[in-house]
């Protein structure tokens, strides 16, 4: 897009790409916050940060690979949340499934598995994984069953809902 600049800002643990920061004309001038009414607060040296984790390509082409909050860092690698849930879906194409990171002591955090109806086997996702070419981490350990995912209005998962199951100890 003319007149926008792109920066990609590194992550630790993945190896291709990065959080996309851009700036230009056509970026936002900044936020209202509620502790300073009536102040525009600027992005931090004009660069605004979208969030998105992604790569461009050698023509220019940029492959988004997720949001920067539905990654997990376990054990210093970068995980995709959304890439483990198609894991699972391809091991266990019957139910919908979702993924959600939680603080783990060892290694920082760990993923849950939450399957409507009986979640895959762990050998059934380590072989999905393996496949992929993905890492041995991005097979969750802790999976669960539930008769139905929480929904939004818009029919995609409800992940604040679903954190909150967690807590509870669902």
């Amino acid at each position: 897009m003319p007149g926008l600049e792109t920066r990609l800002e590194p992550i630790p643990g993945i190896s291709e790409g990065g959080r996309l920061l851009v700036r230009g004309p056509n970026v936002m001038l900044g936020y209202l916050l509620a502790d300073a009414p009536g102040v525009l607060q600027p992005p931090r040296d004009g660069w605004y940060d979208t969030g998105d984790i992604v790569s461009f390509a050698p023509d220019g082409f940029v492959t988004i690979q997720g949001r920067a909050k539905r990654f997990a860092k376990i054990a210093g690698e970068m995980v995709s949340l959304a890439a483990v849930e198609v894991l699972a879906s391809e091991a266990a194409p019957e139910g919908d499934h979702a993924v959600l990171a939680v603080s783990d002591d060892r290694k920082g955090e760990r993923l849950i598995l939450i399957s409507e109806g009986a979640p895959p086997t762990r050998d059934a996702l380590s072989a999905a994984a393996r496949k992929a070419g993905m890492s041995e981490l991005s097979v969750p350990k802790d999976m669960r069953a539930v008769d139905s995912l929480p929904r939004l209005a818009t029919g995609k998962v409800d992940y604040a809902a679903l954190s909150r199951w967690i807590e509870q100890g669902v």
